[in-house]
């Protein structure tokens, strides 16, 4: 098997160029979900019942987008025409979610008319996602990897700035920031538009400038995917599996059903500690929404920083078990900030955790999957690592709500104590795998 040749920070930065858009997308479903679905009606007792549908489609595309983009050969490439017709479907959807409510439905209807347009949106989204990790499994060699990944992570974080950022930013330009009962501000439905167009350029950009691999010369570099293995199913994928794809799958479950948890009440946590309030009709909601937005942008600023921090540390597992503390730390500390302004140190921590979910788990696992084999249909299944802890907790989070006395600030010490677990359990990972 030939070596993969180094690539330029270009190239690499060319391969990911597009998760700039995608993440746009993904910021803005992640910071205005549950606002949208409070602002439709919804009860907070059923509020993480919404966030089943994101990781549910998640756990769904991304394998089947893995396993067949593997036996994909097209002028275009193996991996860039699912990411194109991915995001084309994202834009249109991004243009009908954030309207649920100005069709006149009753609050029933605007709530399942939502939910069918969150699922349209999650599939897309992750059709769209998933292309981007492949290609750098299949054109990256093992030490660019962790510098490729590092690039990614950035974009993604950027992304993530802007996305979040939008409905304040339209709030400041003048862009009405509240609307009548049961129908979702003027500044949030413009951020969704404009995300859609960026997404759209972004994905342009990535589909002209990145030339994958034809067939003959993809088999010199990764012969495996067409010998090794031959036609194994994903049955047989998983069994025979690296120790390191379980034992990172573990920490996943607990660092991403935190994150579950924060995505679903800390837009109502951050309105009751700072501004008192949880109706959503209220303009203090509205003001605490675009602030949730914002923190949640200076959390990505953060998570840039410390993913510079993390690639100086010599041993991956100390840095992704010291960063899921520091996130468990920013948790706690959500409700006990009643200064708008104190909360962005809680998020700055947060941020950490966020910098070593997003690197170092794709940097493990890839770096022992070499020899596998299948690398898409493989990280389509380490994507149920993301999904199914999500779909867990939005499951149990009634149960878990009303146990911690029905308080969304509760629910920052439960993702503090599931990201204390995810810290422990990263060191049961062993960084080579026969």
């Amino acid at each position: 098997m030939k070596q993969k040749p180094d690539l330029s920070f270009w190239k690499l930065w060319n391969l990911s160029f597009g998760f700039f858009g995608v993440q746009i997308a993904y910021a803005l479903q992640s910071a205005n979900i549950s606002s949208i679905f409070r602002t439709l009606g919804a009860d907070p007792h059923s509020l993480s019942f919404f966030w089943i549908l994101p990781p549910l489609m998640g756990m769904i595309v991304q394998p089947i987008v893995g396993t067949l983009s593997d036996k994909t050969w097209t002028r275009f490439g193996r991996r860039i025409p699912y990411l194109f017709v991915g995001a084309f479907a994202a834009v249109a959807v991004m243009c009908l979610l954030p309207n649920s409510g100005s069709f006149g439905m009753s609050v029933s209807m605007a709530l399942i008319f939502g939910l069918f347009a969150l699922m349209l949106l999650d599939t897309s989204i992750n059709m769209a996602m998933q292309p981007f990790k492949m290609m750098v499994g299949d054109m990256v060699n093992e030490k660019q990897k962790g510098k490729a990944y590092s690039i990614q992570s950035f974009l993604c974080n950027a992304g993530s700035v802007a996305g979040f950022i939008f409905p304040f930013l339209f709030t400041w330009l003048g862009v009405k920031n509240v609307a009548e009962k049961g129908v979702v501000p003027d500044s949030v439905i413009w951020s969704f538009y404009v995300g859609a167009a960026i997404l759209l350029l972004c994905v342009l950009y990535t589909t002209m400038k990145v030339k994958e691999w034809p067939p003959k010369e993809y088999a010199e570099y990764n012969p495996q995917p067409e010998t090794k293995e031959g036609k194994a199913n994903w049955l047989t994928l998983l069994r025979n599996a690296p120790q390191a794809f379980w034992r990172v799958s573990l920490v996943q479950f607990f660092c991403w059903a935190a994150f579950l948890y924060m995505w679903s009440y800390v837009v109502d946590a951050v309105s009751l500690t700072v501004w008192d309030t949880d109706v959503p009709e209220s303009e203090a909601y509205q003001t605490a929404r675009n602030w949730t937005g914002v923190l949640y942008a200076i959390q990505a600023m953060g998570s840039v920083a410390w993913a510079v921090v993390i690639a100086r540390f010599s041993d991956m597992k100390k840095a992704y078990s010291l960063s899921l503390m520091l996130g468990a730390l920013g948790f706690a500390l959500v409700p006990f900030c009643h200064n708008q302004y104190l909360q962005i140190l809680p998020f700055l921590l947060i941020g950490c955790a966020w910098a070593a979910m997003l690197a170092c788990p794709f940097t493990l696992v890839t770096n022992a999957l070499q020899g596998y084999g299948h690398m898409g249909a493989y990280l389509g299944l380490f994507n149920c690592a993301i999904c199914l802890p999500q779909i867990v907790a939005a499951a149990c989070g009634g149960f878990v709500f009303k146990l911690v006395g029905s308080t969304q600030t509760s629910m920052m010490f439960v993702a503090c104590t599931l990201l204390v677990i995810g810290s422990a359990c990263v060191f049961a990972i062993k960084n080579k795998q026969s």
